[in-house]
């Protein structure tokens, strides 16, 4: 589906803007030709260099591909929410509504616009992302676990764009913040274990007094699922598949349980199973739940506090590091 939207958008610029251009036919179809490469180019990089989640190109080209598909679909919305404008003041303002409808310099402000906005898009996604506080009051929270600090991780994503230097940033940014805990929930990677071990590498650097917990998301399971379990095990991350841990802060003990994610279906791998998960832990203990895609879940029974990363995201965006305090 994201190829057919992706393909009408591209359509549509083509129709309102480049067609209407006072250019000859060659150089409009050469621009078409660009629009539509660019649009579909996830569709190119997929079936020519390796997977559309980690195309194996230089960063640079993923820059500029990102920067480009873009400021394709912006520009795309802009054209479709002036013409509907247009279209609406039609008979209340009729030369507001020319100016919307016509091929005039208001178009090439809209894309100017576009072209700004994705290359900020381009800027965000790519930095080292800043730390994000958040204080949590949980009711029945133990009084005992009263300041614990959850340092949570979640979509980096490695990649040829965001590599080993990158991820050691992260790692830097996420130990300075002394946390008692890190989590990680999923996305960690695109691509196979062969391409991308050495980026995912330096997060075998984090270090809490409580440890280090991760989760698979979606993406694990895109490229060589087992075969990632065995590397991130090599770098001593500990992967919670449908299963717990009972940790101890200040004398209190508390379960840290983690889930699969459902895209495992595909491969005939596990499914989350929240009940498994909690299987043959003390009822008394709270729990501390760690899942990819919180919003097809049911909420544990017992007070709990959800680690979890947004349901939607752009492919090159990382999200982290996020302090949690229980205070």
């Amino acid at each position: 589906m994201f190829h057919l939207y992706a393909g009408i958008i591209a359509l549509y610029v083509i129709l309102r803007f480049v067609r209407l251009l006072p250019w000859g036919r060659t150089a409009k179809v050469l621009l078409s030709a660009l629009i539509v490469v660019g649009a579909e180019h996830h569709l190119v990089t997929r079936n020519i260099f390796g997977s559309m989640a980690s195309p194996e190109v230089p960063g640079w080209l993923l820059m500029g591909l990102g920067w480009a598909t873009g400021t394709l679909v912006l520009f795309g919305l802009f054209l479709i929410l002036s013409d509907l404008l247009g279209c609406l003041l039609r008979r209340v303002a009729p030369r507001p509504s020319r100016l919307l409808l016509a091929p005039s310099g208001w178009r090439c402000g809209l894309l100017v616009l576009a072209v700004c906005l994705g290359a900020l898009g381009v800027r965000e996604a790519v930095r080292v992302p800043p730390v994000k506080t958040v204080e949590v009051a949980i009711p029945g929270w133990p009084q005992a676990l009263d300041g614990l600090r959850v340092a949570q991780l979640t979509d980096l994503h490695a990649s040829r764009l965001l590599d080993a230097p990158w991820m050691e940033q992260v790692v830097a940014r996420t130990n300075a913040l002394k946390a008692d805990l890190i989590v990680i929930t999923g996305d960690m990677v695109d691509g196979s274990p062969a391409a991308r071990v050495a980026d995912v590498k330096p997060l075998q650097d984090l270090a809490a007094p409580l440890g280090v917990l991760a989760i698979p998301g979606n993406h694990e399971y895109y490229v060589d699922y087992l075969g990632w379990v065995d590397a991130f095990q090599k770098t001593g991350l500990r992967l919670l598949r449908n299963e717990h841990v009972t940790l101890t802060h200040a004398g209190q003990r508390f379960v840290v349980a983690g889930l699969t994610d459902r895209v495992a279906e595909r491969i005939a791998e596990t499914m989350p199973d929240l009940a498994g998960a909690l299987a043959g832990r003390d009822p008394a203990d709270p729990v501390i739940l760690l899942d990819h895609r919180p919003a097809t879940r049911r909420k544990p029974r017992r007070p709990a506090c959800r680690c979890s990363c947004p349901v939607t995201r752009m492919a090159a965006r990382s999200w982290g590091p996020t302090a949690w305090r229980n205070g």
